[in-house]
C-alpha cells in the first residue's frame, strides 16, 4: 500500500531545538516606580560590564502601576533590545509580580531586586562573587541592622522573630529581596504550587543549599508602597501560609481557660456549700462573659483566616494574569 502524500513530502520530523539560556537574567517588578528606573537600569548595566556578562537580559514586570512606568521601559527597548516588559492585567501585588518575573526569566542565573534603589544593582557583583565562591544554589541577602526609624526597626524585627516563633519554616531574620539563584533552584520553587503567597518563605521551604551576604540598604526616596496595614496583612498571610501552629496554641488555650473556669465553678459550689454564699457579683460576672465572648471571637476569625486560605487554594484561579509580554 503506498504511503500517504503528506508522508512523502513532510520527510522525517524535525527535533525541537530549545533557545539558547542567556547567561543572567536580572528581574524586578514596577509599581509607582518611575523615578528609580534611569538609575535602576544604569546600574544593572554596569554591574554587568563589571562581570563582563554580556549575555543576559532584563525583566520588567509591570505590576499594574498607576504612573507611566511602563511607558518609559517600553522606550527604553528601542536602546535597550535585553529588555523584556511583563505587563500584567491589574495589580496582583508584589509577591505575585516577582512570582510572574521569574517564571519569565530565561537566565542561568536569575537575580531578583526591587527597583527603588534601596539596594544598589551594583550588588550583583557581591552576590555574584559568593556564588561563584561557594558554589551554593542561592545568595540572599539580609540587613545586619535595619534601615529606618525605630518603629521601620522595631515592626521588622518583631514580623521575623513571630514568623519564626508561630512557624516550622525558619527564615533567617531581616531577609531582603534581593538574590541570586541559580537555574535549578528557580525551577524547584516555580514547582510550588501555592496561591496565598510569601516567596520569602517558599524559598526557605524548596532547600538547596542556601548562603547569606549582608547588604546595605538605604532610605527610600519618597514614601514606602508597603503601609502598615500592608505589613500587617503580609504577616498574617506569611504565618497562616507556613504553618498551623496558631490553631494548637488557640486550641491549648482555649483548654487552659476551660480548665480554670472549671476549677472556678468547683471553687464556688464547695463555697456556697461550706459558707452558704457563692460571692458571685455583676463585675465577677461581666469580667468572665467579656474574657469568653473575646476568646470566641478570636478563636473564629483565627479559624476563618485558614478557612479562607483553603478557599483561595481550591479556587485554583492563577496568581496573575499576564495581558502583554514584550520580549
Amino acid at each position: 500500500m503506498p504511503a500517504p502524500l503528506h508522508a512523502l513530502t513532510q520527510g522525517p520530523a524535525q527535533p525541537i531545538v530549545e533557545a539558547p539560556r542567556p547567561q543572567i537574567s536580572i528581574v524586578s517588578t514596577l509599581y509607582r516606580s518611575r523615578p528609580f528606573l534611569e538609575d535602576f537600569l544604569d546600574g544593572c548595566l554596569d554591574a554587568l560590564r563589571q562581570l563582563a556578562i554580556s549575555d543576559f537580559e532584563i525583566v520588567l514586570v509591570n505590576d499594574g502601576s498607576p504612573d507611566d512606568s511602563l511607558d518609559y521601559v517600553l522606550a527604553r527597548r528601542h536602546d535597550l533590545a535585553q529588555l523584556v516588559v511583563v505587563d500584567l492585567s491589574r495589580n496582583f501585588g508584589h509577591h505575585h509580580a516577582m512570582q510572574a518575573g521569574l517564571r519569565q526569566a530565561r537566565g542561568e542565573l536569575v537575580f531578583l531586586i526591587d527597583c527603588d534603589l534601596e539596594v544598589s544593582p551594583l550588588s550583583l557583583c557581591s552576590f555574584h562573587d559568593k556564588l561563584r565562591e561557594t558554589d551554593c544554589d542561592i545568595v540572599f541577602g539580609y540587613q545586619e541592622k535595619r534601615k529606618g526609624g525605630w518603629f521601620e526597626q522595631l515592626s521588622g524585627g518583631l514580623f521575623w522573630k513571630g514568623f519564626n516563633l508561630l512557624s516550622e519554616t525558619r527564615i533567617p531574620e531581616n531577609i531582603v529581596t534581593e538574590r541570586l539563584m541559580k537555574r535549578r533552584f528557580v525551577d524547584a520553587l516555580l514547582q510550588l504550587g501555592d496561591h496565598n503567597l510569601f516567596l520569602g518563605g517558599m524559598m526557605s521551604w524548596t532547600g538547596f543549599h542556601q548562603i547569606g551576604i549582608a547588604v546595605g540598604k538605604s532610605q527610600r526616596a519618597g514614601a514606602s508602597t508597603y503601609t502598615l496595614l500592608k505589613r500587617v496583612s503580609l504577616m498574617v498571610n506569611a504565618v497562616s501560609s507556613f504553618s498551623a501552629q496558631p490553631l494548637v496554641w488557640l486550641f491549648n488555650f482555649g483548654a487552659l481557660v476551660t480548665a480554670v473556669s472549671f476549677s472556678y465553678v468547683i471553687y464556688l459550689v464547695i463555697r456556697k456549700l461550706l459558707f452558704g454564699d457563692a460571692l458571685i457579683g455583676f463585675t465577677s460576672v461581666m469580667g468572665l462573659m467579656a474574657l469568653s465572648l473575646g476568646i470566641l471571637t478570636m478563636a473564629i476569625g483565627l479559624v476563618g483566616v485558614y478557612l479562607g486560605k483553603v478557599f483561595t487554594q481550591v479556587q485554583n484561579r492563577p496568581n496573575y494574569i499576564v495581558k502583554d509580554i514584550h520580549r
